[in-house]
């Protein structure tokens, strides 16, 4: 039997040489590009901005006649057939990427993908959406968590919202996380717990307009999301926590810098946060002011509400807030002690 196997595009990608090339996406993979051939651009119709995908390549730059190999390269790991590794050198060099589409223009044959960790060059020989059922219910492609979220994206910001309300970060319903996707983000729902989110927890709301697809309602800082996102490029996910002690000292210190313990890392980290006037949550001048401020600083204290935090994803936006919060306890701590209470 023979087979023909004709490429239906190539990447582009800022890895120009193997040896720059990750040994998996997720470890710091880069943005590329698929550049669709002319003949294969009408199957493009139907993905999306957002959507997971598998790319299938053919690493061409590959030794094809090997059979054994150590993982990750690593002269310390044992020898092992390739059937059971993820080594690009193997008979049949396919490679298996998933990703997530980033920017798409279909017209044009253009297909943005992040993490991808194919040298410049590699061709693509396929293209397949994720499936991803829930626990039996619902239908592929990311339900029951609703429209364009995948079952990836719905765990990280579930995993997220539980480790932010064990911290004490968050109580009952209030606080509200979000995850950039391309043109649009996902938000959790106004009246959810974020310590035990679930299937109609999250909405996708779309970043220009601000229309939602569901399938919940958006929290009502929606608006506020938004303008963190247009104003601050590096925006990749948004945290806003009810942190205790950081409300407590704020009541505390009516006025001037939260944060004026000698601790080094007080100053540190401190840099990092602005104090801004009391509005009304959910309203219009509220989402400006911190979109504004967004700019310039990762952490948005908000006086008789909370603190935003922004980050290029959710591990370094929850890490900020809990930094902040445990120096806000030491500050009360120590205060405590030096009153004699």
């Amino acid at each position: 039997m023979s087979l023909t196997l004709a490429p239906v595009g190539v990447v582009r990608s800022s890895l120009k040489r193997l040896e720059d090339c990750p040994k998996q996406g997720q470890e710091n993979g880069p943005t590329a590009r698929i550049e669709v051939d002319a003949a294969f651009r009408g199957a493009l119709d139907g993905l999306a901005p957002g959507a997971e995908i598998l790319v299938f390549t053919w690493m061409h730059l590959a030794e094809r006649d090997r059979l054994t190999a150590r993982a990750r390269g690593n002269p310390d790991n044992p020898l092992q057939g390739v059937f059971a590794l993820r080594s690009p050198h193997r008979p049949n060099p396919i490679g298996l990427h998933q990703v997530r589409i980033v920017g798409l223009d279909a017209e044009q044959g253009s297909l943005d993908v992040f993490p991808l960790e194919a040298v410049e060059g590699t061709p693509v020989v396929d293209i397949k959406p994720v499936l991803s059922k829930g626990r039996g219910e619902g239908t592929p492609y990311g339900l029951p968590w609703g429209p364009r979220i995948s079952a990836r994206e719905a765990g990280m910001i579930r995993e997220t919202g539980n480790r932010a309300w064990q911290r004490g970060l968050m109580a009952g319903l209030n606080g509200n996380i979000s995850l950039r996707q391309g043109d649009a983000m996902i938000i959790t729902v106004s009246g959810s717990a974020k310590g035990r989110l679930r299937p109609g927890d999250l909405a996708l709301v779309d970043l220009a307009s601000g229309a939602s697809a569901g399938p919940g309602r958006p929290s009502t800082e929606a608006a506020l999301h938004r303008a963190v996102y247009a104003s601050q490029s590096k925006t990749q996910a948004i945290l806003h926590v009810h942190p205790p002690h950081l409300l407590a000292l704020s009541l505390a210190k009516p006025g001037g810098d939260l944060l004026e313990s000698t601790l080094f890392e007080a100053d540190v980290w401190s840099r990092k946060m602005i104090r801004l006037p009391a509005l009304q949550p959910g309203c219009e001048a509220l989402a400006k002011q911190v979109g504004r401020a967004a700019m310039a600083y990762p952490a948005l204290f908000m006086e008789r509400h909370g603190l935003v935090c922004w980050g290029r994803d959710l591990d370094e936006a929850l890490a900020l807030a809990e930094e902040l919060e445990s120096l806000a306890r030491i500050d009360m701590m120590h205060r405590c002690m030096a009153d004699g209470s």
